[in-house]
């Protein structure tokens, strides 16, 4: 498996970022497995995943010129990943957005740099796409283009049809989409783990009722 996968599964777990057990998810689904970048939420956590985020956006070659990360999850990942850069040698242009348009001061609903040019979009997860769908409309409007979207995890699960949510958001807007690890990745490090062994046949049970054929 991917070094860098395998590292951020074993920095999520000692976070305790991942988790295995039983979990309701929004959708109603009993999932064995919970996966939550709120709980990633002190000065050094955050200064390694914003790390991991960089390294795998550089890797991914998606082409930006500023990162945009929708609030909330997104407004520490995306100030986390710009520092992470600019330690990199590399110094990147961000914003983020109010949940309500600010009409007194700046105004707007746009914090941090004006979105043009390129914009990649950050967030956690992608799962019903709404998140997504906002961004990108929020960016044309500004008169920008969306370019790519980074996300930490690829839970690789159905939608509302045969595609995963990450599957329709690149079908729907044409956009390449990167990620920190999937549920594949996953799957395989504790397939080899003998401390995570136990969870195999949850895991195994729920990709294959609600998995996407990969």
């Amino acid at each position: 498996m991917d070094h860098s996968s395998q590292e951020f599964i074993e920095f999520a777990l000692k976070k305790q970022v991942l988790q295995f057990g039983q979990f309701k998810t929004k959708a109603g689904r009993l999932s064995p497995y919970f996966f939550n970048t709120g709980l990633f939420n002190d000065g050094e956590s955050l200064m390694k995943l914003g790390m991991f985020y960089a390294k795998s956006i550089e890797s991914s070659n998606i082409p930006f010129d500023m990162l945009y990360g929708p609030a909330y999850k997104g407004i520490p990942l995306v100030t986390s990943i710009v520092i992470a850069f600019a330690s990199l040698g590399r110094n990147v242009p961000f914003a983020f957005n109010r949940k309500e348009k600010k009409d007194h001061g700046e105004g707007g609903v746009i914090i941090g740099t004006p979105l043009k040019g390129r914009v990649l979009i950050v967030d956690d997860v992608i799962s019903a796409g709404t998140s997504v769908n906002e961004s990108v409309n929020l960016i044309l409007e500004e008169g920008a283009q969306p370019s790519g979207i980074a996300i930490s995890i690829d839970r690789e699960e159905k939608g509302s049809g045969a595609l995963s949510a990450v599957e329709e958001i690149k079908a729907t807007h044409h956009l390449p989409v990167c990620h920190l690890t999937s549920l594949k990745e996953i799957m395989r490090y504790i397939e080899s783990n003998t401390t995570y062994t136990s969870h195999m046949d949850a895991m195994r049970a729920y990709q294959k009722e609600y998995g996407i054929k990969t």
